[in-house]
């Protein structure tokens, strides 16, 4: 053994715990911990490559020795989190099945077993590296005993790096810890001495016991504090000193990393949901030949000749319903361009057909587009939408979709927020196989996907049709259990599908004119805010530098900001409590606002253009937010600021792209809280909604006790803050932070507020309950959320999904109405064949770019279509407006 790795076990899990938020596997139960434990673990093992490896755990009752020595040995710390033990057991199951050596000695705290452990290691004539970032371990250092901190970049700390961090060399870090003291471990060290003067005092003395034996060299406060406190700073010695006579194995057999137990580590993975972590182990078990099948009875085959083209498309002509997937050129959806096509229509057997092969490109397309387009042929894949503008872009319309594994993963389990090929295909068959990196390269080394070898391409892309032929069996039996989950998936979610990729293709436009205008206006408005915020600091320095803000704030003006591990925290939510009593923080939020609109869209919108439509092709999600909301990327045209003018103006960019036409909105008004009207069936709030009542004055009226008439606009903007509040769970705390009022005053209106609607509580409450009995939250038409983490004993978490279980049915619900109004105003406006059309869904808001003529009838199947497209309690409102441009609409 020629070196040894010591991991200070215990300490990677805590620091992974609060370093990790919101993590859990499929049945809720917490693994954050867990996760940043075996990252880091693998992590040190690709790093350095040990053989020698020995994690340590804090063993059961492991401070006892020293209550022995003081009884209030770490009796300030905090309770350990609910859900913290649970994740140390399974962190040494994981040790355990990955063959790395554990120590969990009873009685015995993790420092001394890792000092105990380097003492024997350097007997051995062995470095060791104790991998730790707890500054008591520093004790150990000398030429044969170092610190490792992976944290920090490797760092690996000996004596010169420890007496520079610290100020003493290692054999005078125990009288240094015994001096400062631990406020975490409760040791009390010598009130009122810090690290510079400890250091300082023990350069001049050489160590504690000399210190200690004459204090009458000292003077003044440093004087009495030295003779007041000598006991304690020999208990602290005591305290902080390494046991390092702690019984560990003395063999060095133990302490060998030894062989993985791959299926039970694999099947430990997919209960705790590390699916990343699975594909890892599994790449590591595969041969080394990339074009080893997954399926040892696969049957590929490439199609490279006339014949074998001509004979496949007369096999796939006879069926009535094939699987494809394409591979194509790495681009946005309308800048495609094929490379292959892969079919299959059974399990075992899949083709692969390349167009930059033998058969001209030409050639294939144009036989392939009668199959493509026969309505009597059923075509399903695995993220269908992308296929369909492939396949448009090479003037293939593909007409009959019949199934997308992509979307019925996410309707079956939307809590997951992976649904890649890969993820959903090791979640069901708990397999995995290499990814398209290992052929494509990374980094400088990277190639086209046209540039793959056929052969392997091929081989990728037939394994790829026959997964998504698997994958489709049985999500179409897991969707046919429930009756509503599979309306969710054939009347919305599938149809959906071609209506968005329609409305990708046809863009909108933007006025570059107008945009670059708002550049020069931005910019100017930002350097006015640089300026003044150097002002305000007395200095110019880089604002875009949390680092060197906090210092600015914090040291200089004595701004109070939380401290962090790196610096000062500078975030929005600290600075907006400080804008009344230090100016310079609302100038810097400004600052952030401006700089952002400027980056985020007034600067990169024009690049989003395509050079050959004039217009901006974003791409709609179906399968990212949980409740069933779509979402927008490259750009997300739906997070584009209204509440500031300068957001307004970006707004104003966009326009119709032929002047004569206009832009429609419709927008369906609250419908949220008319949403929680219908679920609570609360009488006075749907009296409310039925006589057409300005919600927020009512609510304002009645939780007052004031006739509406005198309403304020204070008033009604605190009573709308409240309606909205409660659907997000806002307690008083938030309440008050928005409306700046006290959290009593907060508290008050939030207890009138359910005095006033009883049922709006009543149905909080029930949500909260069916979810912790269930296990998720429904909506409406059925969709559902499962929503594990409802009885963690994490409070936080639980916390994150009691909001989930209320808000989930009140989102999804909107989300499934404004999906199902944009089917009926399609179907309507198809019918009619008008030459507007649908161009932008921005959450309750659907925008149609139209010629001024088919404004009447637009406006009348718009309004009717979303109006009327479910019955509810309530009344369904839909605002109607028209505009020459976003802003005005």
């Amino acid at each position: 053994m020629q070196k040894i790795f010591i991991v200070d076990a215990s300490g990677y899990l805590f620091s992974s715990y609060f370093a990790i938020r919101n993590m859990t596997n499929s049945d809720g139960e917490s693994t954050n911990a867990l996760f940043g434990f075996i990252r880091s673990m693998l992590k040190l093992i690709k790093d350095f490559q040990p053989t020698h490896l020995v994690a340590v755990f804090d063993g059961p009752n492991n401070a006892k020795k020293r209550i022995e020595i003081f009884p209030e040995y770490k009796a300030h710390r905090s309770e350990v989190p609910k859900d913290l033990p649970y994740q140390i057991a399974r962190a040494q199951e994981f040790c355990t099945l990955f063959g790395i050596p554990l120590l969990n000695l009873e009685g015995v705290e993790a420092d001394d077993v890792m000092g105990s452990v380097a003492q024997w290691a350097t007997k051995q004539s062995a470095i060791s590296y104790i991998c730790t970032s707890d500054k008591d371990m520093c004790q150990m250092v000398n030429e044969h005993i170092f610190l490792l901190n992976t944290r920090k970049d490797n760092l690996i700390i000996g004596p010169p790096e420890v007496e520079e961090q610290h100020g003493v060399p290692p054999s005078q870090i125990i009288d240094l810890l015994a001096m400062i003291g631990d406020a975490s471990d409760n040791i009390p060290g010598i009130p009122g001495i810090g690290p510079k003067t400890a250091s300082t005092l023990l350069k001049e003395f050489g160590s504690l016991d000399a210190l200690l034996a004459h204090p009458e060299k000292l003077s003044g406060k440093k004087k009495d504090l030295i003779i007041e406190n000598k006991d304690k700073a020999i208990l602290s010695r005591d305290l902080v000193t390494l046991d390092l006579n702690v019984p560990i194995p003395n063999d060095g057999e133990f302490y060998l990393i030894k062989p993985h137990q791959f299926p039970d580590l694999k099947k430990f993975y997919s209960t705790m949901s590390f699916n990343s972590l699975i594909k890892e182990l599994e790449i590591t078990q595969q041969d080394q030949h990339i074009l080893a099948p997954v399926e040892a009875n696969a049957d590929y085959k490439l199609i490279n000749s006339k014949s074998d083209l001509d004979s496949l498309i007369n096999i796939l002509s006879a069926q009535k319903e094939i699987c494809i997937h394409v591979e194509t050129t790495e681009a946005r959806p309308l800048e495609m361009e094929l490379v292959g096509i892969g079919f299959s229509f059974s399990e075992e057997r899949a083709w692969y057909i390349p167009l930059n092969g033998q058969i001209d490109s030409k050639e294939i397309l144009l036989a392939l587009k009668p199959l493509f387009e026969n309505p009597a042929i059923a075509f399903f894949g695995h993220d269908v939408k992308p296929i369909y503008h492939a396949l448009k872009n090479a003037e293939i319309t593909l007409s009959n979709i019949s199934f997308d594994t992509h979307l019925a993963s996410f309707i079956l389990n939307s809590h997951h927020r992976q649904h890649t090929l890969d993820d959903v295909f090791l979640q069901h068959f708990n397999k995995t196989r290499r990814p398209i990196k290992e052929l494509i390269g990374s980094g400088k080394n990277v190639i086209s996907i046209s540039q793959i070898p056929i052969e392997q391409l091929s081989h990728h892309c037939c394994e790829e049709v026959s997964f998504i032929w698997r994958l489709k069996q049985t999500l179409t039996t897991q969707l046919a259990q429930s009756l509503d989950l599979t309306r969710i998936m054939f009347d919305i979610e599938l149809p959906l599908l071609k209506i968005l990729a329609n409305m990708e293709r046809r863009g909108i436009f933007v006025d570059t004119q107008t945009l670059g205008s708002l550049s020069t206006y931005i910019q100017s408005h930002i350097q006015n805010l640089q300026q003044t915020i150097y002002f305000l600091a007395g200095e110019e320095f880089n604002l875009n530098s949390p680092k060197q803000l906090g210092t600015i704030l914090q040291e200089k003006l004595h701004i109070p900001l939380k401290k962090t591990a790196t610096g000062f925290s500078t975030s929005a939510d600290i600075l907006e409590n400080l804008t009344e009593e230090y100016p310079i923080t609302q100038n810097i939020l400004d600052y952030r606002a401006l700089e952002k609109l400027r980056s985020t869209y007034v600067e990169s919108l024009p690049n989003d253009i395509n050079p050959h439509t004039h217009r901006i092709h974003c791409t709609f999600n179906q399968t990212v937010a949980a409740t069933g909301r779509l979402s927008c990327q490259d750009p997300n045209l739906q997070n584009i600021p209204v509440r500031t003018e300068e957001g307004r103006k970006i707004r104003e960019a966009f326009r119709p792209q032929n002047p004569e036409w206009t832009y429609l909105s419709a927008d369906y008004s609250q419908i949220e809280l008319r949403l929680v009207a219908h679920f609570s069936e609360d009488p006075t709030l749907i009296a409310a909604f039925n006589n057409n009542e300005d919600i927020h004055t009512f609510t304002a009226a009645i939780v007052l006790g004031i006739p509406p008439d005198q309403v304020t606009k204070e008033l009604r903007y605190q009573a709308k803050a409240v309606n909205f509040g409660i659907i997000y769970g806002q307690q008083a705390f938030g309440l008050a932070k928005e409306l700046h009022i006290n959290v009593k005053a907060a508290a008050d209106f939030i207890d009138r507020y359910f005095e006033r609607y009883p049922h709006v509580k009543q149905y909080l409450e029930m949500s909260k309950a069916k979810a912790r009995i269930t296990g998720k939250a429904v909506s409406l038409m059925g969709r559902e959320r499962l929503i594990p983490e409802i009885n963690s004993p994490n409070g936080q978490l639980r916390a994150l999904a009691e909001r989930l279980a209320v808000n989930t049915p009140l989102q999804g619900t909107a989300a499934d109405l404004i999906k199902l109004a944009m089917l009926k105003v399609n179907e309507k406006l198809s019918e009619q064949e008008l030459n507007g059309y649908m161009i932008l869904q921005v959450h309750d808001e659907l925008i149609f770019e139209l010629p001024k003529n088919e404004i009447e009838i637009f406006t009348t199947i718009v309004k009717d279509a979303m109006q009327n497209v479910v019955q509810l309690k309530v009344p369904l409102i839909v605002n109607i407006s028209l505009g020459k441009n976003w802003k005005e609409c």
